[in-house]
């Protein structure tokens, strides 16, 4: 019987462990990182897992470095004499012993708007939202020593809806996952699967996002910001400005009308307050159009009149967010 362990720190981790255990899937090891850890690499969506490990009567290791570089992390990884291992919610590549030390090998989910090689790294799925896309691969592959540049063992793909957030793309991405190990799950663990090289093309990657990347640029226009705050929304820190110096984070939003109708917003700049309604929801100007947003978080409340404010200084650091455009050859 292979020995199988999981590598993960995230909610989706979680999921898929339940989803594995319920399939009948022994887990010998699961490899985690503890909240110090996961706050100094900014990992987003966190999960602590010792009380789940323990629940699961999981044997459990935390690991001393996230990227599993350090001697006594490679030491111990190699004690477990796992045969395979189920990468998910990792934000990192194996290094090479710990890979050589794996009899079947280790296997992950990467996904892309475009399928691989195209759209490696990082946050394909905040991206593919910003980007305007309209599907998303999810493929199930084995991973190697070069980022997502594994063999596929087999994709999925779902379609990406205007209604779409960073949280529902999160949840089809994340049943996708776990329909393709179940339809994977018995070559996985008799390491009888067939695998598929990706596609001879050229690959592409997406840079890494961080909080600070999810700043507004007032320049764009109003479809473009409604979709980089479903992009960045929770379990992501979310979108945000300034009001007087102040951070407002606009979580939840949608176009409310365009400049079909004029109700008093064509002469105010873009990032002005226009409307405050008696439920705190309220009405932002946006080049071509009006956005209403439905949740926020800001220190003082809002009022009509008030300017949300992106300091150009800031918006230089981060050009990357503009809409389009935005994979890079590595």
């Amino acid at each position: 019987m292979s020995r199988v362990a999981v590598f993960g720190c995230k909610h989706t981790t979680a999921f898929m462990i339940d989803a594995l255990l319920a399939d009948g899937v022994a887990i010998d090891q699961l490899i985690t990182i503890d909240p110090r850890l996961a706050a100094a690499h900014e990992v987003a969506d966190y999960c602590d897992l010792r009380e789940l490990a323990a629940a699961r009567s999981l044997p459990l290791y935390q690991a001393r470095s996230y990227g599993l570089k350090s001697d006594e992390d490679q030491r111990a990884l190699a004690g477990f004499g796992i045969d395979l291992a189920f990468v998910i919610g990792w934000q990192r590549l194996l290094p090479g012993p710990v890979l050589q030390s794996l009899r079947i090998g280790a296997f992950g989910m990467h996904g892309s708007s475009q399928n691989l090689p195209i759209g490696r790294g990082r946050s394909p799925m905040n991206w593919s939202l910003i980007e305007g896309r309209s599907q998303f691969y999810t493929n199930l592959f084995r991973y190697d020593d070069q980022v997502d540049a594994g063999d596929v063992v087999d994709t999925l793909v779902f379609s990406i809806r205007p209604s779409d957030t960073a949280e529902t793309l999160h949840f089809k991405n994340t049943l996708a996952m776990k329909r393709l190990i179940e339809r994977n799950l018995e070559a996985l663990l008799t390491g009888e699967v067939r695998l598929q090289p990706q596609a001879d093309l050229v690959p592409t990657y997406y840079p890494k996002r961080s909080p600070a990347d999810s700043l507004i640029d007032w320049r764009w226009d109003i479809a473009q910001i409604d979709r980089f705050i479903r992009a960045v929304a929770p379990p992501f820190n979310g979108a945000f400005a300034f009001r007087d110096g102040d951070q407002v984070v606009l979580q939840r939003a949608a176009i409310f009308e365009t400049d079909l109708v004029d109700f008093g917003q064509r002469a105010q700049p873009a990032g002005s307050v226009l409307e405050v309604f008696p439920n705190g929801k309220f009405l932002l100007r946006c080049v071509g159009g009006l956005l209403l947003v439905h949740e926020h978080a800001s220190r003082r409340p809002l009022r009509r009149g008030d300017r949300l404010v992106s300091p150009p200084e800031a918006i230089r650091q981060f050009p990357r967010n503009a809409a389009g455009g935005h994979d890079v050859e590595a």
